[in-house]
């Protein structure tokens, strides 16, 4: 946009010249827009000739239905990746006169569920070839049949990132729906997984592991950051001087962590050594020392018996330099699905609950690789439609997407 300056009578028979411009810009936007795509397909017959020619009708993920595969990509992303759950999106394609009922959309979800079955499984067993992964779990209420009332439903969440310690795999993470919170659950999703295991102090993920820790089995690491949140409570609150002095030790960690990040696990394990070696063991003296001189009831009391319970778990990032200090990868893969969980207050069916594993392992994936979700779900579903083989499923994953 040039914007020139008016002619005024006084400016008659003078010359211009061009000394210099001012420039600014300013950020605009151009509203989203529906449109129908109408598809022609032409027949022909030829003259004194029998039979018919046309082409083929165009593949679609809904055979016979109304929505592109674009469509069904801003759905997905819009209900799985930003929070927006069905009845509200319906509300706001209303505003362009587009009737597009939730029940409707729930079905669309259902089929893109279906589809993409195949990739959430890929990427599982992509986790499991890892040599260490992150797991954790959160609460998905879903309703119960014929009940008209919400069950409480589990989605569990299994991270892989190597690059904390100089590994080159993409990041990614899978989730699966279940209806408990049992340690079977975790041990079918895991089968055959043989590898450290990063987690918080949940008692199912311990009957995966070996007692000694031995590496023929899953080898379990804690979590410091599972830890150091019930001293940070009282810290907060300025009830314990304990709790206070534990959180200041505490962040000598995580100092080293930062200078340490990215490295070897060689590098990482001699800066660790060198320091929270000896912060390890004042933190565990200090809590030994505290915890016979305190109410065996009180919170402080309970932060440190989690804490020294569990002192074997802890220390194992002292010695591997694969293990991360905490399991802040799948914490953040999970918080998506919290936030979508809130807007959307429950799952519809079990089906649907399965459905949102499927979809969101995708496309949580994708925006850890820094792709576009919509964009790479729209180009999959277009593939997907097209007769994609399944012997190729990589090519298709998000870290391999590429317009």
């Amino acid at each position: 946009m040039v914007i020139e300056p008016d002619e005024l009578p006084e400016h008659a028979g003078k010359q211009k010249v061009l000394i210099g411009e001012d420039v600014s810009e300013r950020l605009d936007v151009v509203p989203a827009k529906f449109r129908v795509i109408v598809t022609r397909r032409p027949k022909y017959a030829f003259k004194n000739e029998d039979g018919v020619i046309q082409a083929a009708a165009p593949a679609h993920i809904i055979e016979g239905g109304i929505p592109t595969e674009a469509l069904l990509a801003q759905i997905a992303v819009s209900k799985y990746a930003d929070g927006l759950p069905l009845y509200r999106q319906e509300a706001i394609y209303a505003r362009d006169k587009v009737e597009l009922d939730r029940k409707l959309m729930a079905q669309w979800m259902g089929k893109l569920g279906f589809e993409l079955d195949i990739l959430a499984e890929y990427i599982l067993a992509e986790i499991k070839k890892a040599e260490r992964i992150f797991a954790d779990e959160t609460t998905l209420p879903t309703l119960a049949p014929g009940s008209g009332s919400a069950k409480t439903a589990w989605l569990w969440a299994y991270a892989r990132d190597d690059r904390p310690f100089g590994g080159n795999g993409p990041p990614m993470v899978a989730y699966r729906f279940e209806d408990s919170r049992a340690g079977d659950r975790v041990a079918r999703h895991l089968s055959g997984y043989r590898g450290i295991l990063q987690v918080d102090g949940y008692g199912a993920y311990k009957k995966l592991a070996r007692s000694d820790g031995g590496n023929d089995g899953v080898m379990l690491a804690g979590c410091w950051s599972h830890s150091r949140r019930k001293f940070y409570e009282l810290h907060a609150s300025d009830t314990s001087k304990i709790a206070t002095e534990t959180v200041e030790l505490m962040a000598k960690l995580w100092q080293v962590e930062e200078t340490a990040r990215g490295q070897s696990p060689d590098v990482r394990v001699a800066a660790r050594q060198q320091t929270s070696a000896a912060v390890v063991n004042e933190l565990f003296g200090l809590w030994q020392k505290t915890l016979p001189r305190i109410s065996g009831k009180s919170k402080l009391a309970e932060a440190i018996r989690y804490a020294t319970s569990r002192r074997a778990i802890f220390e194992r990032f002292l010695t591997d330099g694969r293990i991360e200090l905490d399991s802040n990868i799948v914490e953040r893969a999970i918080r998506p699905q919290t936030i979508t969980r809130k807007n959307s207050l429950f799952a519809g069916s079990d089906g649907g609950g399965r459905t949102w594993a499927t979809i969101a392992t995708l496309l949580q994936t994708a925006k850890m690789n820094n792709v576009d979700p919509q964009a790479w779900l729209t180009q999959t579903l277009e593939r997907i439609a097209n007769g994609w083989s399944s012997s190729d499923l990589d090519a298709l994953m998000p870290w391999n997407y590429a317009r």
